[in-house]
């Protein structure tokens, strides 16, 4: 897991062809806003954080965020246990991120 400045976090992603951008908040902190096409998999819901990283595909590159950054980068690092090689932590999280928001 590596932890990415938001530009870096930006431009990586931006330039990705096989990018999955996740968001692992709660469901009602995604209420209050989100970066538009992230999958919404709620790393405090353990088991389903688990059952959903499962079924996605290792050789993509995923790039992962919460309000902080913290969370996102425990997520990170369960999913390099669980066999992913190629993850992103976006440093300062939802809370910095200047770039496209949505809320739902």
């Amino acid at each position: 897991m590596q932890n990415l400045s938001q530009e870096e976090w930006k431009e990586q992603m931006a330039q990705d062809e096989d990018a999955v951008l996740i968001d692992v908040r709660t469901p009602a902190e995604i209420d209050m806003g989100y970066i538009p096409g992230a999958l919404h998999m709620d790393i405090t819901n353990a088991g389903s954080f688990m059952e959903q990283a499962e079924k996605l595909d290792k050789d993509k590159n995923f790039y992962l965020y919460c309000r902080s950054g913290s969370r996102s980068a425990q997520a990170g690092m369960i999913m390099n246990s669980l066999g992913f090689n190629n993850t992103y932590n976006l440093e300062g999280g939802f809370e910095a991120w200047e770039g496209e928001k949505t809320s739902s």
